[in-house]
């Protein structure tokens, strides 16, 4: 647990634990409201539910590859290697994406610093994603098509004092709360996580895709409470673009925080 985050959070507890079905060799679907890209499922989402199925509780520590696009409304097949802790997720075409739990004795990141939740709501006002050009306007995340309670409605605009860092304002719907918690679940943390690090990137001429996310997850947040969420842009290498994403719950304690790898499709 990251040494500012609120304590009290679920435990992390082995997939498959106390004789109950092992949750990593169960058909995962992803559902069609929770879409990135305009006809597959978006990426932190999917993550979320990966490293939820690897590493059970909160979902902390895992990094997860995305090979190509997620399906969606349709059952896909998990694998399990118990020597290397990878879950693979795939199809008759291949594997579509990998979790595999990070090195404990791993350093935690450095969370991005924190702005204030005006100063996120300020920055909201100019989400490049409000323009014509917008390709995913009906994302869950970032989609400003989505209705209020349906999408996330993350609307990250870049800071006026931090020419490499966006910031929005999250307010968890209830609809978001995991069954008998009271809290927010894991994969909606993973996808708020995600898009806020591509809009670092994305522009008219600039699509991203994730490729890769390793996420933290220190405490889940509860709704109906607005956190904020910063995005960072790392650097730019050929197609490849790396961001960071951190979350702060609304006592302005960091709750999350993510790395990720993009990739611009080929022209």
């Amino acid at each position: 647990m990251h040494p500012n985050a609120r304590s009290h959070s679920p435990e992390q507890t082995p997939s498959g634990a106390g004789g109950a079905a092992d949750p990593r060799s169960a058909p995962l679907v992803v559902p069609g409201r929770f879409n990135g890209p305009p006809g597959m499922g978006n990426g932190g989402y999917l993550a979320g539910l990966l490293a939820t199925r690897a590493v059970g509780g909160i979902a902390s520590g895992v990094t997860v590859t995305l090979r190509r696009a997620v399906p969606l409304d349709r059952a896909l097949a998990l694998a399990h290697d118990a020597a290397s802790g990878t879950l693979t997720l795939a199809e008759d075409a291949g594997a579509i994406a990998e979790a595999i739990p990070v090195d404990p004795a791993l350093p935690l990141p450095t969370p991005i610093d924190p702005v204030t939740p005006a100063e996120a709501a300020e920055a909201s006002r100019s989400f490049p994603g409000f323009a014509a050009w917008n390709p995913y306007t009906d994302c869950f995340v970032c989609g400003p098509d989505r209705a209020e309670g349906d999408g996330l409605r993350l609307f990250p605009g870049m800071l006026a004092d931090r020419p490499d860092t966006n910031a929005c304002v999250w307010t968890p719907h209830g609809s978001l709360v995991a069954p008998g918690t009271g809290q927010v679940a894991p994969e909606f943390v993973w996808a708020a996580l995600d898009c806020p690090g591509g809009w670092t990137g994305i522009d008219r001429d600039t699509a991203l895709l994730l490729g890769r996310m390793t996420a933290h997850v220190y405490a889940l947040p509860y709704p109906d409470e607005p956190c904020v969420v910063l995005g960072r842009l790392l650097g730019r290498d050929g197609r490849k673009v790396r961001t960071a994403t951190t979350l702060y719950d609304a006592e302005g304690r960091p709750a999350a925080h993510a790395e990720q790898v993009w990739i611009a499709p080929r022209a």
